[in-house]
């Protein structure tokens, strides 16, 4: 798993590309994160408090440049998900394996950060379709997992063309708070 750490992989399909965050993302990152119809949709589940909600881009920058550290520090992976058509960032994808008590430890677990117009089956469906395969390599995993809320209704029936499935499992938090609304996919 150290080789994701050491040098982050491109990902990539006909409309998506995925590469590590940058710095220069940060302006079209605060699209995204200041988008108050995307902020429901983010998982900030196990993430001391903090909700992904930033309206500077000094606050964007201290995010980003976190993201920065905790790659440095080999907890997960933050790709920038830049949409081809439009030659622009719509939103980012966080990778990590999980490790704690619960049923995800091991898993690979999958945080999807959306600009809201790009909150659609077809997006998630091609952009879950260019992580599967090298999310059970690169992070060692069986099996991955994702979060939908009820009210992320694309993103659900994206998940389940994927073939996902939500589970009962809750994952529970380092300070013992459990989440709910996973979506699973087993190798």
């Amino acid at each position: 798993m150290s080789g994701v750490y050491e040098k982050c992989p491109v990902l990539e399909n006909d409309n998506y590309l995925l590469r590590f965050v940058e710095i220069g993302d940060v302006p079209s990152l605060l699209r995204v994160y200041s988008d108050k119809e995307s902020l429901p949709f983010f998982n900030s589940d196990n993430c001391h408090g903090d909700d992904f909600h930033y309206d500077s881009l000094k606050r964007m920058e201290e995010a980003v440049n976190y993201w920065f550290d905790e790659y440095e520090r080999k907890s997960f992976v933050r790709w920038s998900i830049i949409s081809k058509k439009r030659n622009e960032v719509i939103g980012t994808i966080e990778v990590f394996q999980r490790r704690s008590n619960d049923y995800f430890n091991q898993c690979g677990l999958v945080r999807m950060d959306l600009r809201s117009d790009y909150e659609t089956e077809s997006c998630i469906e091609n952009l879950i379709s260019i992580l599967i395969e090298p999310v059970y390599e690169l992070f060692e995993c069986q099996m991955i997992a994702t979060k939908a809320i009820t009210l992320a209704g694309e993103r659900r029936k994206a998940l389940e063309k994927m073939n996902f499935r939500l589970t009962d499992q809750k994952l529970v938090g380092h300070d013992g708070a459990e989440y709910e609304n996973y979506w699973m996919l087993t190798k």
